[in-house]
């Protein structure tokens, strides 16, 4: 019985080693494989990367901004920030200061946007985001408004944006039926409506018991019955569009 409780202990001796062991070792394979992020403000973007590089870590420079503090080329910030305990293989995110604003925002109001952005890129800067208004009476594809402002001064980003005009989109509609109606009311409506009637047919009929013989049809009156139309009902027109009628 002693022998027994004896080989019991060791046995669980050895299993909370065991057990010990593999929390130590997994707990060294964790940490192992953490790096502190070094402080990269103010080096150059060279120098941030030989220092990431070392610590098995990347570098993207994501951001550029005026500054008259720091220096044309050197980093103005960075994310994670020094000082924190990442992976290894992971991405150290930073800004990049062009230095002081020496270039001019030109004045694009009322170009094109194909002007304004060659206006924009030939002097050195960006397009930021482009937004589009349908303004009636406007020339289509003019800009009405610019970010930062004509010969502003104090820029942060080398980027404008710019809200341009927008053609304008004609309202279609959903082509009603007027087969069985009128020619005469139906003709009232149609230009009351806005559309134009095309021409106006008449449909060749056979008389009762003539066989296969048509008769020559009579000329349209405001009582004539319509039989068809094009645009056919349910098909989507434009406002102004013109409507043909057969009738008999």
């Amino acid at each position: 019985m002693k022998t027994i409780l004896r080989f019991a202990l060791i046995s669980l001796v050895l299993l909370l080693v065991a057990m010990a062991s593999a929390l130590l070792a997994m707990r060294f394979a964790i940490h192992g494989g953490e790096v502190t992020v070094p402080k990269l403000i103010g080096q150059t973007v060279a120098e941030a990367e030989r220092a990431v590089g070392s610590l098995g870590l990347s570098l993207a420079v994501e951001r550029q901004y005026y500054s008259a503090d720091v220096a044309e080329g050197k980093i103005i910030s960075q994310v994670p920030a020094a000082g924190t305990k990442v992976r290894r293989g992971w991405q150290v995110r930073v800004a990049q200061s062009l230095g002081p604003q020496r270039v001019a925002i030109p004045d694009v109001l009322g170009e094109s946007a194909r002007a304004a952005d060659l206006n924009i890129r030939r002097r050195g800067l960006d397009i930021g985001s482009v937004a589009y208004l349908q303004m009636p009476g406007t020339t289509p594809d003019q800009v009405l408004a610019q970010s930062p402002p004509p010969n502003a001064s104090g820029v942060s980003v080398p980027k404008l944006s710019l809200l341009v005009t927008a053609a304008s989109q004609e309202a279609d509609f959903v082509m009603p039926t007027f087969i069985g109606q009128p020619l005469g009311a139906v003709n009232l409506a149609v230009l009351d409506a806005g559309f134009h009637v095309g021409s106006v047919t008449t449909a060749m009929v056979a008389p009762e018991g003539s066989g296969s013989i048509e008769v020559l049809p009579a000329q349209p009156s405001p009582a004539s019955i319509i039989v068809s139309q094009t645009p056919a009902p349910g098909q989507r027109v434009t406002a102004g569009a013109t409507i043909n009628f057969e009738v008999r």
